[in-house]
């Protein structure tokens, strides 16, 4: 079957080779592609796999021999899984390849924003130590031991976030629509508004969804600790980018590091460039070579498994 690939880069800039992909069937591989290209570059493909290539209805509707897509990704919501299912399209996704990738990466946020490392090491470079006597600090620092973390997304990654968060000794709270079999570590489930006024820092895990969409706003911004500390390396459209910029510019909040923005790559008009106490990074939470390497592999036996008649990891 031919196989082709919307936007491979993000998963092999050169480290991290196609082989155990382009070994299943006739193999094309495009770094990016935008939108007025996917139908010319999709259209005498059986198999699709797209990152952050949106597949719409009409899309599909326009690329006949399409039989499967798999998603180069947990999140799916790039791909109408609804119009894909109504024309036979089967789409799959990678389920739990980068826990321990993003959920250490929250914590190089978390402990970035209340120990500041590089800005102390950056501060030397320009020769404040030796103005400052034996040692000095710039900023606050706080022990993560003994704050309150509140993960809004219990599910593997939120889970292994409380984990971490637990040997920190901090205090664990959680939101999730489907609560499941609790974990071995101390936590407490809380509604979201509870949560986010409880908790010295929210994390978000959850998926997107139409009803969780913009629900970080100005309301709950408000019932947070005006010290607290917001992370999202979860979806962009779940925090109003204007509410957030809003919150940080006048001292509502403590700080927030986004690894999602609402529109990606972020715009230049977007307030959050220059609201205070923020750090941004480029949708990189996930993206450790090892996480890499399994999504790789993942995305193998998902293209193997559909050519088997057996397709695994389905979403529709």
């Amino acid at each position: 079957m031919n196989i082709t690939v919307l936007d491979g880069y993000a998963l092999n800039p050169g480290d991290n080779p196609w082989d155990k992909v382009s070994k299943l069937g006739t193999f094309v591989c495009h770094d990016r592609t935008p939108a007025e290209l996917i139908v010319e570059r999709a259209k005498n493909a059986e198999i699709v796999l797209t990152n952050k290539t949106p597949l719409s209805a009409d899309t599909l509707a326009r690329l006949p021999k399409l039989k499967f897509v798999s998603v180069l990704a947990t999140g799916y919501n790039v791909v109408d899984i609804k119009a894909a299912k109504a024309r036979g399209v089967v789409v799959s996704n990678v389920p739990t390849y980068a826990t321990d990738a993003v959920a250490e990466y929250v914590f190089a946020l978390l402990l970035n924003f209340y120990r500041q490392p590089q800005l102390h090491s950056e501060l030397i470079k320009h020769g404040e130590w030796p103005r400052r006597e034996w040692t000095f600090w710039n900023t606050p620092l706080t022990e993560l031991a003994g704050l309150t973390i509140g993960i809004v997304g219990f599910g593997r990654i939120g889970r292994r976030v409380g984990e971490i968060a637990a040997a920190f000794k901090m205090r664990v709270l959680a939101n999730d629509v489907f609560r499941g079999n609790p974990p071995s570590y101390p936590f407490a489930w809380r509604d979201v508004p509870e949560l986010f006024a409880e908790s010295d820092v929210v994390t978000l895990h959850c998926n997107l969804t139409p009803e969780n969409t913009g629900m970080v706003d100005k309301t709950l911004l408000a019932r947070m600790k005006p010290t607290a500390y917001l992370i999202n390396t979860s979806r962009g459209p779940l925090v109003k980018d204007a509410d957030l910029a809003e919150a940080l510019s006048k001292g509502k909040l403590g700080g927030a590091a986004l690894d999602v923005v609402t529109t990606e790559p972020i715009l230049p008009d977007n307030p959050l460039l220059k609201a205070p106490h923020i750090t941004i990074t480029p949708h990189i939470a996930w993206a450790a070579l090892a996480a890499r390497r399994r999504l790789m592999d993942v995305t193998a036996e998902n293209v193997a498994a559909f050519l088997a008649g057996k397709p695994v990891n389905v979403v529709n």
